[in-house]
């Protein structure tokens, strides 16, 4: 891949400007992006011919009015060569999730999706729910679209399987059987309850299941179940009854399962209102394995096929795509995409607009859905935009605001002390945004709020500051809420001045009389108290978005509780990680049995290397 340099910037913009690069660029394929007079990045477009692509925009005419405001806001432009147009299509996608250009179709929500784990590593395979890199030993089934949908079929599994989902520690101390046994959940094996042999043929039939093959297993159930009633083993009968019963509850909970269909992404667009919901069926040996909704933003008059085609780029950027795809609509270069994903699964993918039979069917439905969520959707921002609105009024503001921030502290007599911060906007809660803020300041009196409060909007701000000064982002705050009463604000409002961003918006939320929820009373700077009428669907919005911050402050207080008392001295040795504390609490039976132990005790600990156990010596030596 090779870059094009750019001369020096022109001064025009719109048409002319782009028209003054035409002479720069050849026939290659690439990528573009057009940038405003602050240089920030309004479109990243690929072409096969990058000249031809650049000339249809320097056209005074016959552009839709999303691509004619584009075309007004162009001061400049970047080039990036490559040597094919599929290459150039990855890249653009790349670039698009990167920069968010204003004028792209941006998918927002782009979390990775949970799969079932049949662990290989072990006599006694577990079977477990697994995100993220596929680094551990074993068979792999997904994606499922969320944690949700895995529990249930992991706990449907469980029944019929009878497969342990315990660690590997927990299963080597085990020297009776759990509850799971108890609740006919698992074999235990741990116990010596199941061989091997007969343990293996229970995670054989597990994987046939997940594989599509569940009839077949069906049956030999079935056999076993009358075998056993033959024999008058009628416990035995009823507990393979129950496997059968747990077995079709499964199938029963997927939905539709496609005969026709063994694996494919079934993806729905449906456009409305300026707004757009893309909803994805997972379809896998021939099962649903649930679906999700996706609300990518959009610019304007966005056609459906270009949508479709960022949707799909963006989507499959780190995910593994399946071998078909069914799609609703068509999108600008099927053959392309198909290529490109082809390319990065190693192996064919399809790309198909159904119109006729059981994959029409798939996509009627997933459109059904689509429509469905996206007028949920319309109502739900419909109803924020109001409360916004009331907000703005109630608080006198120019604006609805577009970004709120929520800030609380949560401690116990000052100990963990976490600072937190969510932010709402027009719609809803923005939990990727959220934050939390352990409290570092060593000088602060214990169950000192304002100090806290100090600490974390410093940090906060400080940030903001350095990482966009011309506050030309998103990351602004319109307004400010903070949990306290008038001592609150005007320490905070002093912190802001200091930062000198005084001009946002600050509001406190104090309980009020008896500190009742529903008499809380609103304080600013410089400006007397006041209260909303008690019934005022503001009040109760203002309640919620102060619960939230409250909710997510105490969450971050416990977890940093909980892993603080879990620490041990063993945590600062240098070398000492997750697996190797584990051998020495385990050879040992504690951390300060472990201070004690001489060089040669702990050189004989499984997997302490004498350097390392040299190191855990001197570390608890010098310490003493």
């Amino acid at each position: 891949m090779t870059r094009k340099s750019d001369s020096e910037a022109p001064v025009r913009t719109g048409a002319a400007c782009i028209q003054s690069y035409l002479k720069q660029l050849d026939a290659s394929p690439g990528v573009y992006r057009m940038l405003d007079a602050q240089a920030r990045v309004l479109y990243v477009g690929k072409a096969r011919n990058l000249k031809a692509r650049v000339s249809s925009y320097a056209r005074p005419t016959g552009h839709s009015a999303r691509i004619a405001r584009m075309i007004r806001e162009t001061a400049s432009m970047m080039f990036l060569t490559t040597q094919t147009e599929t290459e150039a299509l990855l890249l653009e996608q790349n670039l698009i999730k990167q920069l968010k250009p204003r004028y792209n179709v941006l998918l927002r929500d782009d979390k990775s999706f949970p799969n079932i784990l049949v662990a290989k590593d072990h006599d006694f395979p577990q079977i477990k729910k697994h995100r993220g890199a596929k680094k551990e030993k074993g068979s792999y089934y997904g994606p499922f679209a969320s944690a949700g949908a895995v529990n249930r079929t992991l706990n449907q599994l469980q029944k019929v399987f009878l497969l342990r989902n315990c660690t590997d520690a927990t299963f080597e101390s085990r020297t009776r059987p759990c509850l799971l046994y108890q609740i006919k959940r698992c074999s235990a094996p741990c116990v010596g309850y199941v061989d091997k042999a007969d343990y293996r043929a229970l995670v054989a039939d597990a994987e046939r299941f997940l594989q599509g093959r569940s009839t077949r297993v069906q049956e030999e159930l079935a056999e076993q179940m009358q075998a056993a009633s033959e024999a008058m083993e009628f416990e035995r009968a009823a507990a393979l009854r129950d496997r059968i019963r747990a077995l079709t509850q499964v199938q029963q909970s997927q939905g539709i399962n496609p005969r026709g269909v063994a694996e494919a992404d079934v993806i729905a667009l449906h456009m409305e209102g300026g707004q757009a919901c893309v909803q994805v069926f997972f379809i896998r040996a021939h099962q649903n394995w649930g679906n999700r909704d996706y609300y990518p933003r959009i610019a304007g008059e966005t056609a459906p096929a270009e949508v479709l085609q960022a949707f799909l780029g963006q989507f499959y950027d780190n995910k593994e795509p399946p071998r078909l795809l069914l799609l609703s609509d068509q999108i600008e270069d099927p053959d392309l995409m198909a290529e490109a994903l082809s390319e990065k699964a190693g192996r064919k993918v399809e790309i198909a607009v159904p119109q006729r039979g059981e994959k029409l069917e798939l996509v009627s439905g997933a459109l059904r859905n689509a429509r469905e969520s996206l007028a949920r959707r319309m109502s739900e921002s419909a109803t924020q935009a109001k409360l916004l609105g009331g907000l703005a009024e109630a608080f006198g503001l120019d604006t609805p605001p577009a970004r709120i921030e929520v800030y609380d502290n949560s401690h116990i007599q000052g100990t963990n002390a976490v600072g937190a911060m969510i932010v709402a906007g027009a719609e809803g809660f923005v939990k990727s945004q959220y934050r939390k803020f352990n409290i570092k300041g060593t000088d602060l009196t214990p169950g000192d709020d304002f100090g806290m409060m100090k600490e974390v909007l410093t940090r906060r701000f400080q940030r903001l500051l350095k990482e966009d000064p011309d506050r030309q982002g998103e990351a602004w705050p319109d307004l400010l809420l903070i949990d306290g009463g008038a001592g609150q604000v005007s320490a905070v409002d002093e912190i802001l001045r200091e930062l000198g961003v005084q001009d946002i918006t600050m509001v406190g939320v104090a309980k009020g009389v008896d500190r009742d929820a529903g008499k809380e009373e609103f304080h600013r700077a410089g400006q007397r108290a006041f209260a909303l009428r008690h019934n005022d669907p503001v009040l109760y919005f203002v309640q919620r978005l102060r619960d939230e911050a409250h909710r997510f402050a105490i969450g971050a207080h416990r977890q940093k509780r909980a892993k603080a008392i879990g620490a041990t001295p063993l945590d600062e040795v240098p070398g000492v990680g997750a697996t190797r504390k584990r051998a020495l609490l385990a050879h040992f039976g504690s951390a300060k049995a472990v201070s004690r132990a001489g060089l040669a005790d702990l050189k004989a600990v499984d997997g302490i290397s004498d350097s390392l156990a040299e190191t855990i010596y001197g570390y608890f030596h010098e310490k003493g």
